[in-house]
């Protein structure tokens, strides 16, 4: 096993079978969310086998907490590339993803095969959107406590909210976050916010400011080119998972808006697939992203398995381009007063915007009575109070409406 150097230090190089097979291993047993995986590589990497010492990997989570994206999946991205290069970080990336992107491609093909209105079949999927609005009810909760716990923050979370559900589809979302942004922007100006000016521990991936300069231009051509060139019906999912991708802020269930307002509001996937596979997400181990494999599974064009590796690569690549593309400038971002304001309104707008779809179409296409609000209550006990894995609780009222169906 390699010794751990000091801070500082150049890291001991790895090989890309190694990082894969390690990240293959969590991406089968990690469930939990973003934060349990964080607990995850930080018992496995830091602990275990000694990659790198705490105060490098915290210094790694600081970044990727204040980039866009999947905070974890970076997280990895960031530890493969350190053990063995670019080839690495995509080692590790593929390791942690490729289990619950199969597991939910096969899920996607299975909804396309099956269908939705078998009896048995529909009362499965009613339980899983059930467990999707205790689910998103949870990290509403958890995300507003963090993100909006004082008075300004909670008055952007509402504003945001409102401006989603009054203003539908993608502007109403882009609206909210810019709204954020602005209000972060002023709020952090007259409280004369402190930047963070610690002494930032060195992640030893050093990338040319120039390469920097030209992932994040990557990043923005990609953006915006469907504003000039129609979107081939073949890639409009994918086109729908990269610009999710792009905008996720504050956690990955705020993936479940920016990919709702993209797929079942232009009639990509209707609604009950799309809260099926959502609840699904919630039983698989690894990133919830790859939530974005069972709606190119499932989608009309071109679905099946190229669809879900589709989505699967879009919904990752800009949360890549953005990490590796601010490597360049992490030490002036975070010391940049304004950045860190704008993040703050922007994490608070996101809790709206995951306030705005737990209302619609989440709970609105779930709860049709008073039973189904009981079964509600009873899912959120079963998640906040008790502790139960996510994957138990979608399971068990997965099995219980189907038999209950019998």
């Amino acid at each position: 096993m390699p010794k751990r150097g000091k801070t500082g230090e150049q890291p001991v190089r790895g090989t890309v079978g190694e990082v894969f097979l390690a990240f293959l291993r969590l991406g089968l047993t990690a469930f939990g969310g973003p934060v349990a995986h964080i607990g995850y590589f930080r018992s496995e990497f830091v602990v275990r086998r000694r990659w790198l010492d705490d105060a490098v990997y915290a210094d790694m989570v600081a970044l990727c907490q204040f980039l866009p994206g999947p905070a974890s999946s970076q997280v990895g991205l960031c530890l493969g590339a350190r053990r063995a290069g670019v080839l690495g970080g995509a080692a590790a990336w593929l390791g942690f993803t490729l289990p619950s992107a199969v597991l939910m491609i096969l899920a996607g093909l299975g909804a396309v095969a099956f269908g939705v209105n078998d009896p048995a079949v529909a009362a499965a999927v009613h339980g899983l959107k059930l467990v999707a609005v205790a689910v998103v009810a949870q990290a509403v909760q958890q995300m507003a406590g963090r993100l909006a716990a004082d008075a300004h923050r909670a008055t952007i979370l509402v504003a945001s909210a409102t401006l989603a559900l009054s203003v539908d589809g993608l502007a109403g979302q882009l609206g909210a976050i810019g709204l954020g942004a602005v209000a972060g922007l002023v709020i952090g100006r007259r409280n004369g916010a402190v930047p963070d000016r610690r002494n930032p521990a060195p992640l030893s991936m050093r990338v040319p400011m120039p390469v920097g300069a030209a992932l994040l231009a990557i990043l923005a051509g990609l953006l915006l080119a469907p504003v000039f060139v129609p979107v081939p019906e073949a890639l409009r999912i994918a086109d729908a998972s990269f610009r999710a991708g792009s905008l996720v802020f504050g956690g990955g269930h705020v993936v479940l808006p920016l990919l709702e307002a993209d797929t079942v509001r232009t009639g990509l996937v209707d609604r009950d697939t799309f809260l099926a596979g959502y609840g699904l997400a919630q039983a698989v181990p690894g990133p919830l992203f790859t939530f974005a494999a069972f709606l190119g599974a499932a989608a009309p064009t071109p679905g099946g398995v190229l669809g879900g590796i589709l989505a699967v690569v879009a919904v990752f690549l800009p949360s890549s381009l953005v990490l590796f593309g601010a490597l360049p400038f992490w030490d002036r971002l975070r010391s940049w007063m304004p950045a860190r304001a704008a993040l703050d309104g922007v994490n608070a707008a996101v809790v709206g915007l995951l306030v705005a779809v737990l209302y619609d179409p989440v709970a609105t296409a779930a709860i049709t009575g008073p039973r189904d609000v009981a079964a509600v209550l009873v899912a959120y006990l079963l998640l906040e109070v008790w502790k139960a894995p996510p994957w138990a609780v979608v399971l068990g009222f997965g099995f219980a409406g189907a038999l209950l169906s019998l």
